[in-house]
């Protein structure tokens, strides 16, 4: 057991994840650790967005795999990805070393996943020109006074039965009104009161196949309401996935 409360787990993927005592849950799927985070955040988040400079917004840091994942993915596509990302406990880095991610994504050098733990915290931190600048606060997202705006936000916080206070409607409002237009949300999470929450907070919601070991998972758009009826309108096969309210 980490001092800090910590036990490392291997997942159905051969990636690691941790178990938190004080949450009495895993970071990540214990039936993929990577695959989940690519499925989640990368195929159903990033690769969904059609510009090339991006600004990402983490709620929930954690061990750093989705911005790992990120970096890569940004790297192969040729994107310039803004990450910033909010984490109320910090991870000691005796712990995230431990994961083994360092070879992940192999068009990163070694010591990538390492410096995203070791960057300050409170200031953008350029790691790759052009490609990869990571901004980490650290604080409670519950408090956060969002001033940036953002195209894409990850939503990784522990479950609702959890951190049942991290899923509130209000701070899904405040994240609705950060977003720029057509901005995307994807989160692990499909439970019906969230999706609900998110559409009363004017996001067209989608429930679209979850990672290995869930069945469905949510994504949410910040779009218009003529945006919305044109989408269902030009797309009948993807309509039967859109919540309208």
């Amino acid at each position: 057991m980490d001092p800090e409360g910590f036990t490392l787990h291997q997942t159905a993927d051969g990636t690691g994840t941790l178990y938190s005592s004080k949450m009495q849950e895993s970071y990540h799927s214990l039936n993929g650790a990577a695959q989940e985070s690519r499925h989640v955040f990368i195929e159903a988040g990033l690769k969904q967005c059609p510009a090339t400079s991006i600004h990402v917004f983490e709620i929930g840091f954690g061990t750093g795999l989705n911005a790992l994942l990120t970096w890569g993915e940004a790297k192969r596509d040729h994107l310039d990805v803004t990450y910033t990302a909010v984490e109320a406990y910090p991870l000691p880095l005796e712990t995230t070393a431990s994961l083994g991610y360092e070879s992940l994504e192999p068009l990163l050098t070694k010591d990538a996943f390492s410096n995203l733990h070791v960057s300050p915290w409170e200031c953008p931190v350029v790691l790759e020109k052009g490609c990869f600048t990571l901004c980490k606060l650290k604080g409670d997202f519950t408090t956060q006074n969002l001033t940036d705006t953002f195209d894409l936000i990850y939503f990784d916080a522990f479950a609702p039965d959890k951190q049942p206070e991290m899923w509130e409607e209000p701070l899904f409002a405040a994240l609705y009104a950060s977003m720029n237009e057509n901005g995307i949300l994807v989160t692990y999470c499909a439970k019906g009161e969230v999706r609900r929450r998110l559409q009363r907070c004017g996001f067209l919601v989608e429930r679209i196949p979850g990672p290995p070991g869930k069945r469905e998972m949510l994504r949410a758009i910040k779009t218009t309401l003529q945006n919305e009826k044109k989408t269902v309108a030009e797309s009948p096969s993807r309509a039967k996935n859109i919540i309208l309210g």
